[in-house]
């Protein structure tokens, strides 16, 4: 097996992890009824309205949005933006199923502040070790970067500006809009970025290193 395969393996492997963070954080939010990130909030409200799952709903949305990447910003596809668009909203309704049907959760004011705040940082975590795989960002994900790419705006304010756009279509549709919902509006970029620097590139990077210098050394 040669390097650059089994470097692709280490990467896809972290971002099919990074997508499974991304998705328990945000059915944490979702059992918690603190208000979904922005995004998911507005396909559930969607789909709801269309009579289709979470899952279901968000592939389809996923792929209209992709056409769009493939046009505008190809060089944000990869293995990575499949793993993402075809598994997150599935994986959201599963973890919603094992909170719901698996575990009891009294959703007393204390519980939900802290479903809201492991929500928050479970989900961003999650978001930015997937793309800290660098195999491509999901659609959504997508938008903020090439936007940057022909704006040069920052991408904090880019970012902040698309999540508050998809919290007035959740807000609009119905869905599960709450204070999680708008933290996630303003603080989803910023928190990314941290992880991207202190945790997710660091520690992915690391791995992908001693893959190298394991086939350097045979």
């Amino acid at each position: 097996m040669t390097k650059e395969i089994k470097e692709k393996i280490i990467r896809s492997l972290f971002a099919f992890i990074g997508v499974g963070i991304l998705a328990l954080g945000a059915a944490t939010l979702r059992i918690g009824q603190v208000g979904l990130d922005p995004y998911t909030a507005a396909n559930i409200g969607v789909g709801n309205t269309l009579g289709l799952s979470l899952g279901v709903y968000q592939l389809g949305i996923n792929i209209v949005i992709l056409i769009l990447v493939f046009i505008f910003g190809r060089k944000y596809i990869g293995i990575g933006t499949i793993i993402n668009m075809v598994l997150t909203g599935f994986f959201i309704d599963f973890f919603t199923w094992m909170y719901t049907d698996i575990f009891t959760i009294k959703l007393t004011l204390v519980i939900r502040g802290l479903l809201l705040i492991a929500g928050v940082l479970i989900f961003t975590f999650g978001a930015s070790f997937y793309m800290s795989a660098k195999l491509g960002n999901a659609p959504y994900d997508a938008i903020a970067p090439i936007i940057v790419d022909r704006t040069h705006f920052s991408y904090r304010s880019v970012r902040v500006t698309q999540d508050i756009g998809f919290v007035l279509l959740a807000f609009l549709f119905g869905g599960p809009v709450g204070i999680g919902t708008v933290i996630n509006a303003f603080f989803t970029g910023p928190l990314i970025e941290f992880w991207n620097q202190k945790v997710s590139e660091p520690l992915i990077e690391e791995q992908v290193m001693k893959v190298n210098t394991m086939n350097k050394g045979r």
